[in-house]
């Protein structure tokens, strides 16, 4: 299930959790959230980068089992073989 992110839409009129920003776990079918589940307060939803992948250490340990090569470039034409 996505987590979306929603923020106040009038920082004056809001409490500490909606003006700081808060996530929710909703599902696709769930109605959109028009407020603050604490105070009432009117929030938006908020654009963020999505969470993807692992970190880059695990995608080369996966690569380097598959027995992939992963080479360095070092210059012009020049690479080193990493593994």
């Amino acid at each position: 299930m996505p987590t979306y992110e929603y923020e106040a839409a009038d920082p004056a009129a809001a409490c500490d959790k909606c003006r700081l920003g808060f996530e929710l776990v909703r599902t696709l079918r769930d109605p959109p959230v028009a407020t603050c589940p604490q105070c009432g307060a009117p929030v938006r939803k908020c654009i963020s980068a999505p969470a993807v992948g692992r970190s880059g250490s695990c995608l080369d340990d996966r690569a380097k089992n598959a027995g992939f090569t992963k080479l360095k470039r070092l210059g012009k034409g020049e690479y080193e073989k990493q593994y």
